[in-house]
């Protein structure tokens, strides 16, 4: 699951790890996504431990009576000297950036960074909390816009040039991966999904 909007989203800001806060319309998705993704009964839920994810989360915990456990490896990929710069800014000072960061392809924005190190930490991560997931049961893990796609990427073996082609998640939206069987391969059942959409 993504975030809710904060400021940075809502002005075209690269946001990466700065820990900007959920802003009021942030607050009010998370608010009506919560009691949806808690019907889906999760065991536990997971985190990044940057605010706009764990006041998410905690929202979501709340509803399902659970406690959240925070990771920073749950982090946004992390985008150097060009994080607080508006996307229009990044245009100006490094077009080959921009035209790459429209693509997707993060390896080739001036000081992100690396795509193979954000696949590694999240798939870790959430590798964890799938060996904590019994059949049957549901995990939340809490997150951002890149790192998840790219995460959905590793988890499901693709190719770099496949998880771009994912359209952007939307602030409060969430995939949906499921498995039949413990070892079986893990399947994408569902993405962007939201509260609106569910509701």
């Amino acid at each position: 699951m993504r975030h809710g909007r904060t400021a940075y989203n809502a002005e075209g800001r690269l946001q990466g790890q700065y820990d900007a806060p959920l802003d009021e319309v942030g607050l009010g998705e998370a608010q009506a996504a919560a009691p949806v993704v808690a019907a889906l009964r999760p065991a536990r839920v997971w985190s990044s431990d940057l605010s706009r994810a764990a006041v998410t989360a905690g929202m979501v915990a709340q509803v399902a009576g659970l406690e959240v456990t925070h990771d920073k490896r749950l982090r946004e990929l992390f985008f150097g000297d060009t994080e607080g710069l508006l996307r229009e800014e990044l245009a100006h000072v490094s077009p080959e950036g921009y035209a790459a960061l429209l693509r997707t392809d993060y390896d080739l924005v001036p000081g992100a960074e690396p795509t193979h190190e954000v696949r590694s930490r999240m798939t870790e991560a959430l590798g964890e909390l799938l060996d904590l997931t019994e059949p049957g049961e549901t995990s939340v893990a809490v997150s951002h816009g890149a790192a998840v796609r790219i995460a959905l990427g590793g988890l499901l073996g693709w190719e770099d040039e496949v998880f771009r082609t994912l359209a952007p998640l939307a602030n409060c939206a969430w995939a949906v991966l499921e498995t039949r069987e413990a070892g079986a391969p893990l399947r994408l059942a569902a993405y962007n999904r939201t509260a609106a959409a569910t509701g």
